[in-house]
């Protein structure tokens, strides 16, 4: 039997925040895969290694973790307001999807960097020491992002000494402004309700603050649902019964906010809307030993990502939760102590992160004009992938 040969595709692999991802520049894909379809979904399955029923995407680069198992296409903006087109696949470890149906903060604050260094932004535009100001175009939520990547010597410099907890490495930071981050039509609460009953079968009736911003999120309280709020990853990911629990919540909430019709839906689409919860601050021990004091944060958060409890906090989650504590009575807010606030910083299995949003309400709606954190974002590797040349 004749074997087809494997193709080399010339892509970056790049860690950006808490998470790692494959980088493609548009016209370096093949020509099927250069705009949406099968082909594409299939050559990027391919090359992360899904779908995986080991587990393990040991055939490909995914790190068998939702937040390695993540790609991005990258082109330069045709529109004079922006540098750079950025679309986000999460690909299913052990699924044939690829879901196109969200952002991620995190890989954010690598695009800026990837953008520059591989001549998306005008030359004009980048200062020889300072910070480059890079407009990106999200392109799976129609949202502007604002990424300020720090210059020396005319190059992007990578290195620094900013700590992002999740993160083993010091490097240089790099702040990112999501712009009127509500997703779809610009309604933070697709429900009209910062906080509504939330009927799950088999769980009961929770009191759930369901938001479009960053990414739609679903959030409730830790104690409704047995936990405390400092738990880390073993605690909830070796236990199926309660992720499985974690996943009804997720897909009731999604068929509330209007993103699927019936809960079955909800397997074809993973990456939205997460699922967390929260409770008030409490001491505890971060996965790294680090000890977090209850007075250093304002609340505490966990946050499910592609089925899993995640190991730090997604950045389009934080970007929610940030909305959310700036919006007096949402159960973010009442968790963080309630009251009027435009930063909040939150404690998370990994350690600790201070994000900031102002909301205001106007004709009765409430609205958030950006919200930011700082991320830290480098290149890995960089030349070519392969994969065999008849897989898309």
């Amino acid at each position: 039997m004749a074997a087809a040969p494997q193709i080399r595709i010339p892509a970056t692999y790049m860690r950006g925040g808490t998470s790692k991802g494959v980088f493609f520049h548009l016209p370096d894909l093949p020509t099927s895969a250069q705009q949406p379809g099968p082909a594409r979904d299939a050559l990027l399955l391919r090359v992360i290694g899904s779908p995986d029923p080991y587990g393990k995407q040991t055939d490909g680069m995914g790190g068998a973790t939702s937040s390695t198992s993540k790609t991005v296409i990258l082109s330069k903006s045709d529109s004079p307001d922006h540098d750079v087109d950025y679309l986000f696949g999460q690909v299913s470890i052990d699924k044939p999807v690829v879901d196109w149906s969200g952002n991620c903060g995190n890989l954010s604050a690598a695009v800026g960097p990837f953008a520059i260094a591989n001549g998306l932004v005008d030359p004009a535009r980048l200062p020889d020491k300072g910070l480059a100001e890079v407009r990106i175009w999200q392109a799976n939520i129609g949202k502007t992002i604002i990424a300020r990547v720090p210059m020396t010597d005319g190059a992007v410099q990578e290195t620094g000494d900013f700590e992002l907890d999740g993160v083993t490495f010091p490097a240089a930071e790099v702040e990112v402004a999501f712009l009127d981050p509500a997703d779809g039509d610009g309604a933070l609460f697709p429900t009209g309700n910062p906080v509504d009953q939330l009927e799950v079968p088999g769980i009961g009736t929770l009191q759930a603050t369901m938001i479009n911003a960053g990414i739609p999120t679903v959030f409730v309280d830790a104690a409704a649902i047995g936990y405390t709020g400092t738990e880390l990853q073993d605690a909830v990911n070796s236990d199926p019964a309660a992720l499985q629990r974690l996943e009804t919540i997720r897909a009731h909430g999604a068929v509330r906010m209007g993103l699927i019709d019936q809960p079955e839906q909800a397997a074809q689409r993973g990456h939205t809307p997460k699922v967390a919860f929260v409770a008030p601050p409490a001491d505890y021990s971060a996965s790294s030993g680090k000890r977090i004091g209850a007075s250093d944060i304002d609340l505490l958060v966990r946050a499910v990502s592609m089925g899993k409890l995640h190991h730090a906090m997604m950045g389009t989650a934080a970007v929610a939760i940030a909305t959310a504590a700036a919006i007096p009575g949402t159960v973010v807010n009442r968790a963080a102590g309630g009251g009027d606030r435009q930063s909040v910083h939150f404690g998370h299995p990994s350690g600790t992160l201070r994000v900031g949003a102002e909301a205001r309400q106007v004709n009765g709606d409430w609205q958030v004009e950006a919200a930011i954190m700082s991320r830290s974002a480098r290149i890995l590797m960089e030349g070519w992938v392969r994969v065999p040349g008849d897989c898309f």
